[in-house]
């Protein structure tokens, strides 16, 4: 008799060894099974737009970091200077106090949807999307180089416009260029005398 309680407790513990063994095992099943579910289906999936563009200007260099939760509108930036579409523009408009304005290309550009959303405030050294209305936004962006935010100065302004970077180097470049000589400064579109130019635009690593 006791020899057979003394095989009883070998099998007992031999079999607790055992579903020990084969918890971990299946533990580490599921394990290896949910990383390759969660990397299937992971937001990595679905590249977000984020990172810096650099634009060269005649005047100086201008940084943008761009905002990772404005994918379509940063995505067309992105896209564009990666393609060289704004080599070569020229701030076109150009209103001291107010904002220095780019982009216009060569060439057509898609509109694409606004992306307003709740945190999309013209405050100083924004970068935004030019439009002529609801959902018309293409190439042109303007810099704000004061607050122009609908609680400082323009009621509806962050409404209208998306608002898609933040300017992290340059801002005196950006201000600089907002106060050149222009053709007329009683134009609603004044024109800088003498171009100012985009020598190239980049995204950085």
């Amino acid at each position: 008799m006791p020899h057979k309680l003394k095989t009883s407790a070998r099998k007992s513990r031999r079999n607790k060894k055992i579903g020990i063994v084969t918890g971990v095992a299946l533990l580490a099943v599921l394990v290896i099974a949910a990383l390759y579910v969660f990397g299937r289906s992971s937001p990595a999936s679905t590249p977000v737009v984020q990172g810096k563009v650099l634009l060269d200007t005649s005047m100086g260099n201008i940084t943008i970091l761009l905002r990772d939760d404005k994918p379509i509108t940063a995505g067309n930036f992105k896209t564009l200077v990666q393609q060289g579409m704004y080599v070569g523009s020229t701030f076109h408009r150009v209103i001291e106090g107010f904002m220095i304005q780019g982009g216009q290309v060569n060439g057509s550009v898609a509109p694409i949807p606004d992306e307003i959303g709740s945190n999309n405030s013209n405050v100083k050294g924004t970068i935004a999307m030019a439009n002529a209305g609801t959902n018309t936004a293409t190439s042109e962006f303007f810099i704000n180089v004061v607050d122009n935010s609908g609680t400082h100065r323009y009621a509806g302004f962050d409404t209208s416009y998306t608002v898609f970077g933040t300017v992290i180097e340059g801002m005196d470049v950006a201000e600089a260029i907002s106060r050149v000589p222009v053709d007329n400064p009683n134009n609603p579109a004044p024109k800088p005398i003498h171009d100012v130019f985009l020598i190239k635009a980049e995204v950085l690593p």
